[in-house]
C-alpha cells in the first residue's frame, strides 16, 4: 500500500473508533496497531501524529496515545480586513505590481483525494524514486567530519565541481553556485537579472512556475512562440526588439510541457540574438537526467557553448531523485555570478551541508548510473503506453509530439470542450489532469492538457486512468477527431 494513503486510511479507522474511549482513555499501543492493521511502525506513528494534529488525541512519549477532552471555546478571530488595503497600497507606485499567483505550481504539487489517479504530477512516483540508495547517502553524509557545521556559501567545492562536469563545456567549479532546487535557482536568477518593471522573454508555452517567478517579482513576462523544434528565432528577435528586454528564459531540451528539443541550426542563433542584445539566456535544464533513450547522445548544454557569458544555467537533482532532495545548481561566468551569490545569501544563506553531503554521496554512488538507466528505460515505456492507450480509448484527443524526454505528454481535447472543462470532467472521474492555460502568460492559441506519466504506479494505473478518462468525458471528447502522432 502507497504509505501515504496507507496513513489517511489508518487515521479514518482510528477517528471513527475514539468513540469507544472515555475522555482520557488509553488507545491500544503502537505494537497492536502495527500487528492489527499490518503496516510498519512509521505509519502508525504518523496516523497518531495527525489526530493529535486534529487535538483528537494526546500523545505521551513513553506512555502512549489517550483519547483528548473537548476543545476549549476558541477566541472570536480578529479583523484583518485592513490587510486588503495596506497590500494594496504597498504596489501603487510600482509600474508591474507585483503578485503571487502559484495556482500553476499548486496544481501539481497539491495532492489530489485518495482514489484519484495522478496524471498532475511532476516529480518520480515512490517506486521510481532511489529511496534505498537515498537512505544510504543520508547515513553516511551524517557521519562525515564536519558535515553539521557550516558550508561554503558557493556550496561545497567537489559538488559545484560535480554540477560542473555536467554542464561540460568551459564552466568550472568556480562558476557554479549549490542552490536548493531549481525553483530557487530560478527565482534567483529573475531577482538578479531583471529590475522590478522590467518585461522577461519566456517560452509560450512554458512552465507555470517561472510564469509566477516573474510576476511575484514585478516582471512583465513576454510570450515567444514555440514549435516543434523549440522558440522561433525570428520571434524571439522580434521580442528584443520590441520590448527592449535583457532576459529571455528558456528550456532548450524537452520543453515543458510540450517536450520540445532546440534544434542544433537554432541553438547558435539564440544565443547570437540574445548577444547582440546584451541579454542573458537562463537556460532551465530541468529535464536533461530524465531522456527516454538513455543510450542517446544528447545536445550539449547551452551553457557549454556560451563563449561570452551569455547564459545562466541553471540544473537540479530534484527531478530525477525525490522532490525532497532539493539540491540544485546556477553556473555561470563574469560579474553576474557576484550578484547571483549575493541574493542567495541574502534569501537563505547557504543549502544545509547535510544535503549537500548526501547529494554528493548519492551521485558518487555505484547505483547512481543504475538509476538513471532504469527510469529512462520506464519513462520511456510508461510515455508509449499512456500515448497508445489514448490512441485507442480517446483518439478525439490530439498528441502532435510524441517526446524523447521528460515526463508528460501535451494534448488538445477533441470537439468544443475546453482545458478547464476536461480538466474538471477528469477530476469527476477520478483522473486528476493539468489544464493548459497556466502554462500561458497570453492568450493561449487553443485548449491544452498536461499529462504526466511520471507520478503514477504503474503500467495498470496509466490504463485505468485512461478507461476512466474514456468513460468520464463523453463521446464529444473520446470520439474521432484530429490527428496523433
Amino acid at each position: 500500500m502507497y504509505e501515504r494513503s496507507s496513513v489517511a486510511e489508518l487515521a479514518d479507522v482510528l477517528r471513527s473508533e475514539l468513540n469507544r474511549y472515555s475522555v482520557g482513555g488509553k488507545l491500544p499501543s503502537s505494537r497492536a496497531l502495527v500487528e492489527r492493521f499490518r503496516v510498519s511502525p512509521v505509519t502508525v506513528s504518523r496516523a497518531l501524529a495527525q489526530l493529535a494534529a486534529e487535538g483528537l488525541v494526546v500523545t505521551r512519549p513513553g506512555a502512549g496515545a489517550y483519547r483528548a477532552g473537548p476543545r476549549a471555546a476558541e477566541p472570536a478571530p480578529g479583523d484583518t480586513s485592513w490587510q486588503a488595503v495596506a497590500l494594496s497600497a504597498e504596489g501603487a507606485g510600482e509600474v508591474i505590481p507585483r503578485s503571487v499567483d502559484a495556482s500553476g505550481v499548486l496544481n501539481s504539487l497539491a495532492a489530489p483525494p485518495t482514489g484519484v489517479i495522478e496524471l498532475n504530477g511532476g516529480y518520480l512516483h515512490p517506486s521510481l524514486q532511489p529511496e534505498r540508495a537515498m537512505a544510504a547517502a543520508l547515513a553516511r553524509a551524517g557521519r562525515r567530519p564536519g558535515a553539521w557545521g557550516r558550508p561554503p556559501m558557493e556550496g561545497l567545492t567537489e559538488l559545484r565541481d560535480w554540477f560542473a562536469r555536467e554542464i561540460g563545456g568551459s564552466v568550472s567549479a568556480a562558476d557554479v553556485l549549490v542552490t536548493a532546487g531549481g525553483q530557487s535557482a530560478l527565482t534567483t536568477a529573475v531577482r538578479a537579472l531583471a529590475p522590478p518593471g522590467a518585461p522577461i522573454l519566456v517560452e509560450s508555452p512554458t512552465y507555470p512556475g517561472l510564469l509566477s517567478i516573474a510576476r511575484a517579482s514585478g516582471c512583465r513576462p513576454v510570450p515567444v512562440p514555440v514549435d516543434a523544434d523549440g522558440v522561433r528565432p525570428e520571434l524571439l528577435a522580434a521580442a528584443f526588439e520590441a520590448t527592449g528586454a535583457r532576459v529571455f528564459v528558456c528550456q532548450p531540451l524537452f520543453q515543458n510541457p510540450t517536450g520540445a528539443v532546440l534544434a542544433p541550426d537554432r541553438r547558435a542563433e539564440v544565443l547570437r540574438i540574445a548577444r547582440e542584445a546584451g541579454a542573458f539566456v537562463v537556460e532551465d535544464d530541468y529535464a536533461r537526467a530524465l531522456a527516454h533513450e538513455d543510450a542517446a547522445p544528447l545536445p550539449p548544454t547551452l551553457a557549454a557553448e556560451d563563449r561570452d557569458g551569455v547564459v545562466v544555467h541553471v540544473r537540479s537533482l530534484t527531478k530525477i531523485t525525490s522532490p525532497s532532495l532539493r539540491v540544485g545548481a546556477l553556473a555561470a561566468r563574469g560579474p553576474v555570478c557576484d550578484r547571483l551569490r549575493a541574493i542567495q545569501v541574502v534569501d537563505s544563506f547557504f543549502v544545509p551541508r547535510p544535503l549537500q553531503e548526501a547529494a554528493l554521496e548519492l551521485v558518487g554512488a555505484p547505483a547512481w548510473p543504475r538509476h538513471l538507466r532504469t527510469v529512462a528505460a520506464e519513462l520511456r515505456h510508461r510515455r508509449d503506453l499512456l500515448a497508445g492507450a489514448l490512441r485507442r480509448g480517446l483518439p478525439g484527443l490530439r498528441l502532435d509530439r510524441l517526446p524523447s524526454g521528460g515526463f508528460q505528454l501535451w494534448v488538445r481535447p477533441g470537439g468544443e470542450g475546453d482545458d478547464l472543462a476536461f480538466a474538471a470532467a477528469a477530476l469527476r472521474a477520478g483522473v486528476a489532469v493539468t489544464p493548459g492555460r497556466p502554462y500561458f502568460c497570453a492568450e493561449p492559441p487553443g485548449p491544452y492538457v498536461r499529462l504526466s506519466f511520471a507520478g503514477v504506479s504503474g503500467a495498470a494505473e496509466l490504463g485505468e486512468a485512461v478507461q476512466r478518462l474514456r468513460s468520464g468525458l463523453g463521446e464529444e471528447q473520446a470520439g474521432t477527431a484530429g490527428p496523433d502522432a
